[in-house]
């Protein structure tokens, strides 16, 4: 079992950034792939991006060149760094982990993932 605890988020202007961290316990995250997804309100959730076990990134067109997501798996920890917010940034943030053996694979689906954290909101005012 991985239990995955994000924080982070808060109440921030347009063009302003915020980092957002999952923190992982019970596991060791170096055998997973991490993923971030994202849900506003009335809104289905969608993927933002992922990282593989071996630190290769994927990000939606949304926000390619302004988001950027790690690893530091000697802190068990997942970090999504968020640069030049808009408020249709606005949603809860969730990180999420998959046990996989592939070091390159990369998941985008939220099915794929088997373990979710709670979330951490992040609103943008205009």
């Amino acid at each position: 079992q991985v239990q995955l605890v994000e924080s982070g988020g808060g109440l921030v202007q347009a063009g302003d950034s915020l980092r957002l961290s999952c923190a992982a316990s019970g596991r060791t995250l170096s055998r997973y792939v991490m993923g971030w997804f994202r849900q506003a309100p009335g809104k289905e959730r969608e993927f933002v991006a992922a990282v593989s076990r071996g630190s290769d990134t994927y990000y939606a067109d949304s926000v390619k060149g302004r988001f950027a997501i790690s690893r530091d798996n000697a802190k068990n920890t997942v970090y999504l760094q968020t640069n030049s917010l808009k408020p249709e940034d606005t949603a809860v943030y969730y990180c999420a982990a998959k046990y996989h053996i592939t070091y390159s694979a990369i998941l985008l689906k939220d099915e794929e993932y088997d373990y979710w954290g709670q979330g951490t909101q992040v609103t943008v005012s205009s």
